[in-house]
């Protein structure tokens, strides 16, 4: 079993900064990748970032540059920094791991960015 916890949601103004934070723990010794996703109402999920077990990273159009992903070394805990939000950025943000061909997705935590 592999438990996600998001964390760091919240209101911020656009122009603005925001960290969010995926804990993981369970079954993750084979973890290869792990990313964010966000929903937006009435949108399809989709995919923000991904990090990989050696650490190569990749991001959306819509957030490269201004979004970093990261995560520490044992992969426990992953990090998105996010900034110049925009209003557009207003999702529920997802942590999602790929371990040995399965998919994990923690509940999610809520971003707002106003104008």
């Amino acid at each position: 079993q592999v438990q996600l916890v998001e964390s760091g949601g919240g209101l911020v103004q656009a122009g603005g900064s925001l960290r969010l934070s995926c804990a993981a723990s369970g079954s993750i010794f084979s973890m290869h990748e792990m990313r964010w996703y966000r929903q937006a109402p009435g949108n399809e999920r989709e995919l923000v970032a991904t990090i990989t077990s050696g650490g190569s990273t990749n991001y959306a159009d819509s957030v490269k540059g201004r979004f970093t992903i990261s995560a520490n070394n044992a992969k426990t805990t992953m990090y998105l920094q996010m900034n110049e939000m925009k209003p557009e950025d207003t999702a529920v943000y997802y942590c999602g791991a790929h371990i040995l061909g399965m998919d994990y997705w923690g509940k999610g935590t809520l971003v707002i960015v106003s104008l």
